[in-house]
C-alpha cells in the first residue's frame, strides 16, 4: 500500500467512526461472536485434545475472513478497495464507542448518581460493579479507557498501517475470541489457549506504542517511570505497560483491590498520585484523543517525507 493511501483510509475511518460510531444493527462482530459461541459449544470438550480443538476453532473462524480481506486488496479496483478498507477499519476501531461508554459513567458519577454510574461501568468491565464505591467506579472506567485505547483503537490503526485489511481483520477477530475464550477457567484454560497466545502476540507492538504515545501525550516523566518500574507486576504482558504508562501520564493511581465474581482480588498498584474521579475518566478519553491525533500527524509526516525523497535525491544528484 502507498503511504498516501494508508493516511487517506485511516483519516476516513476515524472520521466515519467519529460521525456514526459502531453499527447499531447487524454489527459484524456481534454476528461473528454468535458463530464463535456456537462453534465453541460443539468443539470444546474436556481432555487432552482441548487445546488442539481450540486451534481448529480459531483457524476455522479467522482464516476465511482474513483470506477474503486479502482477496479484496489484491483483486478489487482501487476505489472499491479503499471504500472497503475505510468501512473495515471504521468497524474495527471503537473510538467513539469508548468515549460514549466512558461518558455514561463520568456524567452520573459527577452528579452523585452512584447506581447509574455502577450500572454503566458494569457494561465496560468484568468486575462486580455493584460492590464498587465512587473511587472504584472511576478507577474501573479509567482503566477500561486506557486498556481499550490500545486494544480497540491503536492496535487496529497499527495493523492497518503494517498489514492492510487482512491485518485489521486478523487482529480484531483474534481479539474478539480472546475476550470470549481467553480465561484461565476450567472451561477455557486449554480451549482458549491459542486465542489468548495469538492475541498477546498481535498486541505486543501496539501495546508498547500506545504506552509510548500515552507518555508523549501526557506527563512523560511520570509515565515512563511507572512503565519501567510497575508494568511487569501486572498479570497481562501487554496491559501492564499500557495501564502503567497511562496512569503515570494522567498522574493518578490505578489497580489495587477490586471485586470480581469469584471474590476480591488484590492487584498491583499502577501510576502515582491521587485516586481517580469523574474528571479523570474524561482526562483518559482526552489522552486517547491526543494519541489518535499524534498517529495522524506521524502518518502525514511520513507520507510527506516519502513524497519528498525523490526530489531531495534529484537535488543531491545535481
Amino acid at each position: 500500500m502507498a503511504a498516501g493511501e494508508v493516511l487517506a483510509v485511516t483519516a476516513g475511518a476515524l472520521l466515519w467512526d467519529r460521525a456514526f460510531g459502531e453499527p447499531r444493527r447487524l454489527h459484524p462482530l456481534v454476528g461473528f461472536g454468535r458463530v464463535a459461541q456456537g462453534l465453541e459449544g460443539r468443539l470444546n470438550r474436556p481432555g487432552s485434545a482441548s487445546r488442539l480443538r481450540g486451534v481448529l476453532a480459531l483457524s476455522t473462524l479467522v482464516l476465511p475472513p482474513v483470506a477474503m480481506a486479502a482477496a479484496v486488496e489484491i483483486l478489487a479496483p482501487a476505489g472499491v478497495q479503499m471504500a472497503c478498507a475505510v468501512l473495515v477499519l471504521a468497524t474495527a476501531i471503537g473510538w467513539r464507542s469508548l468515549r460514549e461508554h466512558a461518558e455514561a459513567v463520568a456524567a452520573p458519577l459527577a452528579a452523585g448518581a452512584q447506581d447509574r454510574a455502577q450500572a454503566a461501568v458494569g457494561r465496560m468491565v468484568s468486575r462486580d460493579h455493584r460492590q464498587l464505591d465512587d473511587a472504584g467506579v472511576a478507577t474501573a472506567a479509567t482503566e477500561s479507557v486506557l486498556e481499550n485505547g490500545a486494544d480497540a483503537v491503536v492496535a487496529s490503526l497499527f495493523w492497518y498501517a503494517f498489514a492492510g485489511m487482512p491485518g485489521v481483520v486478523l487482529h480484531r477477530l483474534v481479539n474478539t475470541l480472546d475476550a470470549m475464550w481467553g480465561y484461565r477457567s476450567t472451561r477455557f484454560l486449554h480451549f482458549g489457549w491459542a486465542a489468548a497466545r495469538l492475541d498477546d502476540l498481535l498486541n505486543w507492538a501496539p501495546a508498547r506504542l500506545t504506552a509510548l504515545a500515552y507518555a508523549l501525550c501526557g506527563h512523560a516523566p511520570s509515565a515512563l517511570r511507572c512503565w519501567r518500574s510497575q508494568a511487569r507486576a501486572w498479570d497481562s504482558p501487554n496491559a501492564g505497560p499500557v495501564m502503567a504508562a497511562g496512569a503515570g501520564a494522567l498522574r493518578i493511581r490505578l489497580g489495587g483491590r477490586a471485586p470480581y465474581a469469584e471474590g476480591w482480588r488484590d492487584r498491583p498498584l499502577l501510576g502515582q498520585g491521587r485516586t481517580p474521579g469523574p474528571g479523570d475518566i474524561r482526562a483518559a478519553v482526552a489522552l486517547l484523543d491526543r494519541v489518535v491525533l499524534l498517529w495522524l500527524v506521524v502518518l502525514a509526516a511520513g507520507t510527506a517525507l516519502l513524497w519528498l525523497v525523490p526530489y531531495l535525491g534529484g537535488a543531491d544528484g545535481h
